[in-house]
C-alpha cells in the first residue's frame, strides 16, 4: 500500500547485517514479533524492529543467552545489569584460563605428572578449600585456639598462579592426602599447645653447628638448653614438615622459610 514504512524480513536482515534465517528465528520465539501480516500471510515490522534486533544481535555476540535477551528487551533487567553479570562471569573465565596455562606450562616440564593434573592442578578454587578444610580438620581437630595456627598453614593458590606455584600446590595436595603426613602433623599440633617455649625455636636459637654434636662442649650445650621433648622434635624434625612449609610460602607469596633441620639434627644426635 502507498506510504508503507513497514519493514519485510529481508529489510530488516539488510539492516541490521543478520541472515534471513536468523531475522525469522528471532521473529519465530517473539524476539521482534510483526506489527502486521499482509493479505498473503507475509510478516511485515515496523522500523524500530531494526533497532531492537541490532540489540540483540550485540548481545548475542557477547554470548548472552537467548532468555537474558528476551528479559532485556522486556525491560526486566538493564543492559548494565547483564554486562556486569557477564563481566563477572568473564573474569571468573579468564581465571580458570590463567590455572589451565600456568597448568600446561608446568606440564612442559614434567610431562610424567600428567597423571595428577585432573585430580589435584586443575580442582575449582571451591574444591581446594574443601581439600584444605578437611586436612586441617585431621590436623587440628577442632580443638579451641587452633583457629590461628590453621590460617598460617592454609595455602591459598592466587588467581593467576606461575607454573612454579602450581607445581608446588600440586606437591602440597598430594601431601595433604597422605594419612602419615597428617598423623604426624596432628601429633605435632596436638603437643605444640603444652611447650612453652616452642622446643623447636629454643634449640633453633641455642644450637651450636660449630660443635661436635658427640663432644662433651656439645654436651653443656644441651645441659644449659635442659630438658625438651625428644619425641616432638624428631617428629618436628621430619623433612615432610620442612617441604610443607616451603611449598606453602611458594603459593602464598611469602618469604621461604628459615630452616631448622642441620639444628635439630646437631641438637638430637648431641642429646643422645
Amino acid at each position: 500500500m502507498s506510504g508503507d514504512t513497514s519493514l519485510t524480513i529481508g529489510d530488516l536482515a539488510r539492516r541490521t547485517g543478520l541472515t534471513v534465517k536468523a531475522v525469522r528465528f528471532y521473529a519465530d520465539r517473539g524476539i521482534v514479533p510483526p506489527t502486521h501480516r499482509t493479505a498473503t500471510g507475509q510478516r511485515r515490522f515496523d522500523p524500530a524492529a531494526a533497532a531492537r534486533l541490532a540489540l540483540v544481535r550485540t548481545l548475542r555476540a557477547l554470548d548472552v543467552d537467548l532468555a537474558t535477551v528476551r528479559r532485556v528487551l522486556e525491560r526486566e533487567t538493564t543492559v548494565a545489569e547483564v554486562a556486569a553479570a557477564h563481566a563477572e562471569a568473564l573474569d571468573a573465565h579468564l581465571r580458570v584460563l590463567a590455572l589451565r596455562r600456568a597448568v600446561l606450562g608446568w606440564l612442559c616440564s614434567n610431562p610424567e605428572e600428567i597423571d595428577v593434573v585432573h585430580d589435584l592442578a586443575l580442582l575449582s578454587a571451591d574444591a581446594r578449600r574443601l581439600l584444605v578444610e578437611d586436612f586441617l580438620t585431621a590436623v587440628f581437630a577442632d580443638r579451641p585456639g587452633t583457629e590461628g595456627p590453621a590460617r598460617t598453614l592454609t595455602p591459598e593458590l592466587p588467581e593467576d598462579p606461575q607454573p612454579a606455584q602450581v607445581a608446588a600446590w600440586v606437591e602440597l595436595a598430594a601431601l595433604t592426602r597422605d594419612p602419615d603426613f597428617r598423623a604426624l602433623l596432628a601429633r605435632l599440633a596436638a603437643r605444640q599447645g603444652d611447650l612453652r617455649p616452642d622446643a623447636v625455636a629454643v634449640v633453633r636459637d641455642r644450637a651450636r653447628l660449630d660443635l661436635d654434636p658427640t663432644s662433651p662442649e656439645a654436651a653443656a650445650v644441651v645441659a644449659e638448653i635442659g630438658a625438651v621433648d625428644l619425641e616432638y622434635l624428631e617428629a618436628a624434625n621430619d623433612p615432610r614438615r620442612e617441604r610443607y612449609l616451603t611449598l606453602l610460602a611458594l603459593i602464598n607469596g611469602w618469604d621461604a622459610p628459615e630452616s631448622v633441620a642441620a639444628e635439630l639434627d646437631w641438637f638430637l644426635r648431641a642429646a643422645r
